[in-house]
């Protein structure tokens, strides 16, 4: 089976995951939230997903800086764009995303190892903000959350809040493990990260990532939240804190296109305990599915995709 046969059968099963969702949600109740849906709202939920996307584009630039892998700053946010592109557009590509960034780095000069690490751990750090917010996020909406857990509010919060400490730790630990091993003994390929890492930067780069990441989670839960007003969903920000991370997570499970259907079913989920109906919290991972292919689209229109020939050239790559 070749990669356009599997990325078909993942656009089935994320559509009939979708209608599913959408027919246990009230097909007609959504429709007509949807219709009625706040414009004003809506758009500013896209300048919080673009601006959030902008952010990405620059923390990634940095992270390549830092392993030696420099780039402009016209390139990354155009292959960021880019890469968007490929996976909100075309759901047949050869490529994802994240490869097509590699691949592009890689040919513009710079090594593969830390052309591929600098996507690696660009993925890995904005996983690792958006576990740790959701977290603070569970912790503070701990009554709502801890009668369907079957917690207490008390001790929901001690292990939201005692995870998210060790979470925040994680690659300073991960990084001083790997510096007491040989070098020698490690994979080439994580060269570049040790290199990186016993420089007097490090902790600065960190930081920056640290930063960098939270406010690309806030921007992106910014959206999600605006996307909810324009539906007449008013919730805290602690409840979008949380619900964003398992809508993000799910939507990233390599099950279907785009995160059609894992979106729709997650948010479904995560706003229920807040009393959200599920049309609602349906027609909330719509809109921000919707934001995903107009980013998509707009980057197309901004900076082009990549030929067929170019997207062939990086799968033999």
């Amino acid at each position: 089976m070749n990669r356009t046969q599997k990325a078909c059968i993942k656009a089935l099963c994320g559509a009939a995951l979708l209608g599913a969702v959408a027919y246990f949600a009230d097909p007609a109740a959504l429709w007509a939230r949807l219709r009625a849906a706040d414009g004003r709202w809506l758009l500013a939920g896209l300048a919080a997903a673009i601006a959030s996307n902008v952010v990405s584009a620059w923390r990634w630039r940095a992270l390549a800086q830092w392993l030696g892998a420099p780039m402009h700053w016209p390139d990354a946010l155009r292959w960021y764009f880019q890469a968007i592109g490929l996976n909100a557009l075309l759901p047949g590509a050869v490529v994802g995303g994240d490869v097509y960034r590699a691949v592009v780095l890689q040919r513009s000069g710079q090594g593969k190892a830390a052309a591929s690490l600098s996507v690696l751990l660009d993925r890995f750090s904005g996983l690792w903000m958006l576990c740790a917010i959701g977290a603070i996020g569970a912790a503070l909406s701990a009554n709502a959350l801890a009668p369907v857990l079957h917690i207490s509010p008390a001790a929901l919060q001690a292990l939201m809040l005692l995870g998210t400490i060790v979470w925040i730790a994680l690659p300073w630990l991960l990084l001083w493990w790997l510096g007491r091993r040989q070098a020698a003994s490690l994979p080439g390929w994580l060269q570049p990260l040790l290199q990186a890492a016993a420089r007097p930067d490090f902790n600065r780069q960190m930081l920056v990532q640290a930063g960098s990441s939270a406010l690309v989670q806030l921007l992106s839960a910014a959206a999600l939240a605006l996307g909810g007003l324009a539906l007449g969903i008013h919730l805290d920000l602690a409840a979008w804190a949380f619900a964003m991370a398992p809508i993000f997570l799910m939507a990233a499970l390599p099950v279907s296109v785009g995160g059609w259907g894992t979106r729709e079913a997650a948010s479904a989920a995560a706003l229920a305990p807040f009393g959200v109906p599920a049309a609602l919290a349906v027609g909330v991972g719509l809109i921000y599915g919707v934001y995903a292919l107009v980013q998509g689209a707009l980057g197309a229109i901004a900076f082009g995709l990549p030929s067929r020939r170019e997207r062939e050239a990086d799968a033999a790559s």
